[in-house]
């Protein structure tokens, strides 16, 4: 068939496992379908760690991904053992590719399920959250993970749902976060969703409690529509939406950046089935779906798509949602593959046919804001502590607080002085919080605080300082506080 346009550059790795084979598969349907595409081939994953590279993909790799700006990826192995960087995270990072999509759909009666109308897309911040990695071991007892939440990545992810649903004609967009606990973080994302979402009056808008709205999903996932949530909700919420459509195995998924995006499928790259042609190269091709819309291939996305319903429709299944009850002929990976290519230019007959209309880029504008005005009104200052009582701790730190004042302890958050419950475990980590009585403390004042701490042998092991953005405190107290 003669390509419906000039090839586009895009870059492929085979990866590891059943990679090279689900891969073959994948560009042999887009080959067949018409897709006009440049192909630069790279290697990552397991052989570039075993090579002495801890990010599994090298310098050059990453020059080809950013040189064509679209990245289809089979999936790697990650070498077991300590040492060894994720290079779905580096790739991310590296270009920026802040949201991660995913559509869950059902495809009742055909593959199993228990949702029939489920048709969910899944839209995840994917840089950071508490995927920044920021942890340190602070004392014998305490670890912490920063959660670190920008409003411009809020903002960009959520306008990109909001984007997504125009684009698409999705009519709901939902966010998930928990800012009854975490008001600050989990805060500044639903406070930014509101904001956006009064720029898209004609998309409903809603917010729930990530805990309660799993649950909804997980039962009446038809009830929703575009989800978008913050990273880690989202990495979990989108296995278990991919899980109850039907199959992981048939999940695919985009990463989208303001210049590249990567394409791949959601499963790992399964060794085990290595080299037996029975890998489902369902995920990866629905993947690559995706990829041809976003490279403007929209007739070839379309003939792919529909072509892969039909096939599920007559019964040709892979061994994963192999039913003998709904399937007609149990398949390896080519054979599957073949069946696909022979439906090419058909649709379903029961299943609904897909047709991408050729919609503009979608694209995400950032709206400025001017500088808040910032006072520092006090510190956090955490100490190790191992052997103290919050009184006898609160007795040392009261004579070195001036010009400060020692306004309240507390113990992995919750408050034990002055009026601490008994009952209350304590570790050996402490939130020492001390309030500038002038409402204008110096960095100079904060630092003379802990070298009069040290003096009189309180280890100071972090501080947080205690800010006021056009005159509102922006901290929290805590529990119990």
């Amino acid at each position: 068939m003669t390509p419906s346009s000039t090839p586009a550059p895009i870059t492929v790795a085979h990866g590891d496992g059943i990679g090279p084979e689900i891969m073959e598969a994948t560009l042999s349907v887009l080959q067949a379908a018409g897709a006009a595409l440049d192909i630069e081939t790279i290697t990552i994953g397991e052989s570039v760690y075993q090579a002495g590279n801890p990010a599994g993909v090298t310098a050059g790799a990453l020059e080809s991904i950013r040189r064509t700006g679209v990245f289809l990826k089979a999936p790697i192995t990650t070498p077991q053992g300590g040492g060894f960087k994720s290079l779905n995270v580096t790739v991310r990072k590296t270009f920026g590719l802040y949201a991660n999509v995913r559509p869950c759909v059902a495809y009742a009666p055909f593959v199993a399920t228990k949702h029939a109308g489920m048709d969910v897309v899944i839209v995840r911040e994917n840089e950071e959250d508490l995927y920044a990695g920021i942890e340190h071991r602070q004392t014998d007892e305490v670890v912490q993970c920063l959660k670190l939440i920008s409003r411009q990545g809020c903002e960009r992810v959520i306008r990109y749902a909001f984007e997504y649903a125009t684009a698409y004609g999705r009519t709901k967009v939902t966010a998930f976060t928990k800012d009854n606990i975490m008001k600050m973080t989990d805060g500044l994302f639903h406070r930014v969703f509101d904001e956006v979402a009064a720029d898209y009056r004609d998309i409903q808008a809603e917010h729930w409690i990530v805990d309660i709205g799993a649950a909804k999903l997980a039962d009446t996932p038809e009830a929703f529509d575009v989800v978008v949530l913050p990273n880690l909700y989202g990495d979990i919420l989108s296995d278990v939406a991919a899980q109850i459509a039907g199959s992981v195995g048939l999940a695919g998924s985009s990463n989208i950046g303001g210049r590249v995006a990567m394409f791949e499928a959601i499963h790992g790259s399964a060794p085990r089935r290595a080299g037996q042609d029975v890998a489902n190269p369902s995920g990866l091709l629905l993947a690559a779906v995706q990829m041809l819309v976003h490279i403007g291939q929209a007739d070839i996305a379309s003939r792919v798509h529909n072509a892969w319903l039909r096939t599920i429709e007559d019964g040709i299944h892979t061994y994963d949602i192999y039913e003998p009850d709904t399937s007609t002929s149990k398949v390896g990976t080519t054979a599957f593959a073949a069946s696909v290519i022979d439906r090419l230019g058909q649709e379903p007959t029961r299943l609904p046919a897909t047709l991408y209309a050729r919609h503009r880029p979608i694209s995400v504008k950032l709206a400025s804001r001017p500088a808040a005005a910032k006072t520092q009104l006090g510190v956090d200052v955490f100490v190790h502590s191992p052997d103290a009582t919050p009184d006898e701790l609160a007795a040392k730190l009261a004579p070195v607080a001036a010009p400060l004042h020692l306004d309240m302890i507390s113990n992995r958050g919750q408050k034990v002085w002055p009026g601490g419950a008994p009952e209350t475990l304590l570790t050996d980590h402490w939130r020492c919080r001390f309030l500038d009585p002038r409402g204008n403390t110096t960095a100079a004042e904060v630092v003379a605080l802990q070298a009069r701490m040290v003096e009189h042998g309180i280890e100071p092991i972090k501080t947080e300082g205690l800010y006021a953005f056009d005159g509102e405190p922006a901290f929290t107290r805590g529990q119990g506080q």
